[in-house]
């Protein structure tokens, strides 16, 4: 082969490899973003929504590693750990444990934290306005006094409702506070509260049992991720035994549950794409403030109302955001 020809051949190969080699470099740029939440919806849909109003496609210029724990806290650590392992770009936490998890997990790596209830309590960020350290995020509720409007709610569904259970699961530290204020808003309102525990999903038959020891005509369930993932068997138990209840999350009520009053969670998901976007784009997690909720839905299922004999009155359902009808 002559010296010309060996040097158009060299020519051409190098065009043609060009586009591999962009192709390959692009691929070891895009960012990689972790996520752990307890299950996958409706809250990943929510995250994905607000990735594509950024511009974000994914597997074209982002990727994104998603871990659910299956409401089991003990997860957490195990997938969070993996994440680091993978040493994604920036992680973003779902909830009380997966977040605590983060905070052990990494100090380098940035945290996007979802639906914790006082942050800076926890010890998971500085402050609210100066976070510090590597996790920012949103908060699930400016103060668990948010809860006694809960059962005040509760309580002008079912004005007759003396006893009343709060179902709980003492794994997640994050729903503490809100037990004051129940034991609280039910002394004002004249109600009887009794406090049953519930760690992992083997544990909602004997839940089930200790609830009805109580002979409650009322119930209300926080938000922990293990009892939203399994809330469906809670939402059967309540229609079974006609108890009026009321859920610190929406999905429930969208499954058959009397009400719930809350922070649209899935709205927090699409919100946390924009500190990813931020955060990606060289902003540091510690100098974003965390953001606090300022609009809490009231959500009425006027069917499951009907079917536990219960008329609502009008100036509740007026204050509702939706009724499912």
């Amino acid at each position: 082969m002559t010296v010309r020809a060996a040097l158009i051949l060299a020519v051409v190969f190098a065009v043609l490899l060009t586009p591999i080699a962009a192709s390959a470099e692009q691929s070891a740029k895009m960012p990689r973003i972790g996520y752990v939440a307890g299950g996958p919806l409706p809250f990943r849909e929510g995250f994905r929504r607000g990735l594509r109003e950024l511009g974000y496609v994914e597997s074209q210029n982002v990727l994104v590693e998603y871990r659910w724990t299956g409401g089991r806290a003990e997860r957490a650590q195990e997938l969070l750990a993996e994440l680091v392992g993978l040493n994604v770009d920036v992680i973003v936490a779902v909830g009380p444990p997966p977040a605590y998890a983060a905070k052990r997990a990494t100090t380098t790596i940035p945290v996007v934290m979802v639906g914790v209830v006082e942050p800076a309590a926890a010890g998971l960020v500085a402050s609210l306005a100066r976070p510090g350290g590597n996790v920012t995020g949103l908060a699930f509720d400016v103060s668990p006094e948010i809860v006694r409007k809960l059962l005040e709610l509760l309580k002008e569904a079912a004005p007759q409702a003396s006893r009343a259970v709060v179902l709980w699961n003492p794994a997640n530290p994050g729903d503490g506070p809100y037990l004051t204020e129940l034991q609280a808003a039910a002394g004002a309102r004249r109600v009887a509260l009794a406090i049953v525990e519930v760690r992992a999903p083997d544990g909602l038959d004997r839940a089930f049992t200790a609830i009805l020891e109580h002979r409650p005509d009322a119930l209300v369930v926080l938000s922990d991720p293990m009892l939203n993932v399994h809330r469906k068997p809670i939402v059967a138990f309540a229609a079974k035994n006609r108890i009026p209840t009321a859920y610190r999350l929406r999905d429930a009520v969208d499954d058959g549950g009397l009400m719930s009053y809350a922070v649209n969670l899935t709205e927090l998901n699409r919100r946390a794409a924009s500190y990813v976007d931020r955060i990606l784009k060289g902003a540091k997690p510690g100098d974003l403030p965390v953001e606090q909720p300022t609009k809490f839905e009231l959500v009425i299922n006027l069917k499951t109302a009907k079917a536990l004999g219960l008329t609502i009155p009008q100036s509740l359902l007026l204050r509702a955001d939706q009724v499912i009808e």
